[in-house]
């Protein structure tokens, strides 16, 4: 006869344990077990069978012995035994025994667990989607006691991602902008990685009391750590200093990320990093010495260096010629590393989109997102208050931007558009036409840039008005490169005059058409029409030319009935693979269906349109 095994010993159900026998064992609290498995990430599991009931909740074994052998643990008992200390004080009456032991409560660091959760830089990039859509949300949050959120977790949290904003500014790494009901929403491409977040609305926020803040706090205390581990590995990177020193008079003005980008704009870069790591060397030593034998020597080397300026300006053609040479070896380089080169021309698209474009923001707009995303991709940006770097009278502004008509005096030599036209103009790539951004006026729709049109199958009228105004700039951008690249194999210098008049005689024909009625997006629908009445006529030709036995595409009848065979040979197959055919099946009608109601949705409206 084999051993006798008690219930419950061995197999799956000692692989679980419960809440309850964890904060036993652990000899914790229920908050402080809830705070250790969210800065650990330890999360509940699902047994398949629940020995110990239904309505328990469970967790892994090895989870458990995973937390067992963590540090914090006796720090959060130090912490309680602390707390005990200043009760006892209180009941003692001794309030400023209990006012000394609350200024010394010992804390606890987060470090370790960053370097234990992330292992490489590229895995904290990754997950850094949910830590910067919380930290920005305490960024705008009231400090308010009841909730326990305080005013030093609003400003760290404000501080951090204004330094983060400023990365992605500095670098040109954002790619996409899309303004919703919740929020905000950005996506940037950092060391290849995409990062999403959200940023809420500047506006009073409602504070729901059905939400528990400590869990958020808890969660917001380990984001914080990671995100400074994390904008300290970006900045070094670029060779600057960390943390930035904010301008005081910028930020009591309220400019938030320009006072960030003031300090990086005047930093001394990798130099100065070195300098205030460095060591102060000691005198007598062989280093020190040297050091001052080189220094010796630096105002000779200056003078060298004067004399050669002298000569660059007597020849300014040799230093024309170091200078393309030196575009040319930039050039090499990018191309031996294809995934580089990609993403240097992305980012070179990206920053120079707004390339001497001057901005004036209206009193109403939303400053801090449209100054940041101007920069993003090489704009200027002034605003109507105090801390502009441009006045609204200054004439090298070439767009202002509000959202009610100007009913003031209006300057010839600039745009007035919406907000909206800066965010469709980043998503498309491309500058659209602002004559249908006018403030006042009924914009666009604002489409979403995260949706896939040709995945989902059906395409806005807007999308794809935009999608070839896309592919007519890229082309005549192509064009122009390509001309250029042959006139310098050449060694030639040519010009492209004709070019820039036929372009512009052509943007003239299509502006006099929109003043006259006709839309952009019809002059187009018209061209194209044109192009496909033409590869029709070769289609037909080539179908008569083809052979008799190739085979017809099937009708409607005949293409029901093959899904019909391919649906009952489907119920030969396993019975796993026939559901996920079926729920493959099913989702692609729900998708067919929700196509067809746009279609329908949109005939309606054009037939709205051309009874008016």
């Amino acid at each position: 006869m084999g051993k006798i095994i008690k219930k419950g010993t061995t197999g799956n159900a000692a692989n679980y344990t419960t809440r309850n026998q964890a904060l036993k064992r652990l000899q914790l609290k229920l908050e402080e077990f809830r705070r250790l498995c969210i800065l650990k990430g330890v999360h509940p599991r699902e047994p398949k069978k629940k020995r110990q009931g239904q309505g328990k909740t469970y967790y892994h074994v090895k989870d458990i012995n995973f937390l067992a052998h963590e540090p914090l643990l006796e720090q959060f008992r130090t912490i309680r035994s602390h707390k005990k200390k200043i009760v006892r004080a209180k009941g003692k009456k001794e309030y400023d025994l209990a006012e000394r032991l609350k200024n010394i409560t010992p804390g606890y660091r987060l470090d370790h667990l960053v370097k234990e959760r992330y292992p490489s830089f590229i895995d904290a990039l990754r997950d850094l989607d949910d830590p910067l859509s919380l930290i920005h949300l305490f960024a705008v949050l009231p400090a308010e006691k009841r909730l326990k959120v305080n005013n030093t977790m609003v400003q760290k949290a404000r501080r951090l991602s204004l330094e983060f904003q400023a990365y992605v500014s500095r670098t040109h790494a954002l790619r996409k902008v899309f303004v919703s009901v919740k929020g905000i929403y950005y996506q940037a491409e950092i060391l290849g990685q995409l990062v999403t977040w959200i940023v809420p609305h500047a506006l009073a926020q409602h504070i729901p009391i059905d939400v528990d803040y400590r869990v958020m706090t808890t969660f917001l205390d380990f984001y914080e750590v990671l995100l400074e581990f994390v904008n300290f590995k970006l900045y070094h990177q670029l060779g600057l200093k960390y943390p930035p020193n904010l301008n005081s008079h910028m930020e009591d003005a309220a400019t938030g990320l320009m006072a960030v980008m003031h300090e990086m704009a005047t930093s001394t870069g990798a130099t100065g990093l070195l300098e205030a790591s460095a060591p102060t060397p000691n005198p007598e030593s062989k280093v020190a010495k040297e050091s001052e034998k080189r220094l010796s020597t630096l105002k000779d080397k200056m003078a060298d260096l004067t004399e050669g300026d002298a000569e660059e300006e007597e020849h300014p053609r040799d230093a024309e010629a170091i200078d393309d040479a030196e575009e040319d070896m930039k050039v090499v380089i990018r191309d031996e590393h294809g995934q580089e080169s990609q993403e240097t021309h992305e980012e070179d698209e990206c920053g120079n989109l707004f390339k001497g474009l001057v901005f004036y923001l209206g009193r109403e707009t939303n400053r801090e997102s449209l100054g940041f995303v101007i920069q993003c991709f090489g704009g200027k940006a002034g605003w109507e208050g105090e801390g502009s770097p441009i006045e609204g009278s200054d004439p090298s502004i070439t767009h202002s931007v509000s959202d009610r008509p100007n009913k003031g005096h209006r300057f010839l030599s600039r745009d007035y558009v919406t907000p909206q036209w800066v965010y469709d103009s980043i998503n498309f790539r491309v500058l659209t036409p602002t004559e249908g951004y006018q403030p006042g006026m009924k914009p666009p729709p604002h489409l979403s840039p995260f949706v896939d049109n040709e995945a989902e199958g059906y395409m806005p009228e807007y999308a794809d008005t935009m999608r070839r105004l896309q592919e007519a700039s890229k082309s005549v951008n192509l064009d122009a490169a390509a001309e250029v690249q042959d006139d310098e194999s050449r060694g030639t210098k040519r010009t492209l005059d004709n070019d820039e008049d036929a372009a512009e005689k052509e943007y003239a024909a299509e502006l006099a058409a929109e003043i006259a009625g006709v839309s952009y997006a019809q002059s187009l629908q018209k061209h194209e029409d044109e192009e496909e009445e033409d590869e029709e006529e070769d289609d037909e030709k080539s179908d008569e030319e083809a052979a008799p036995g190739k085979s017809a595409p099937l009708s409607g009848a005949e293409a029901d009935a093959v899904d019909a065979g391919i649906l009952k040979g489907s119920y030969l197959l396993p019975r796993k693979t026939r559901e996920l055919y079926k729920a493959m099946q099913m989702g692609s009608a729900k998708k067919k269906a929700r196509i067809e109601e746009l279609q329908s949705k949109k005939k309606q409206v054009a037939s709205k349109k051309q009874k008016k």
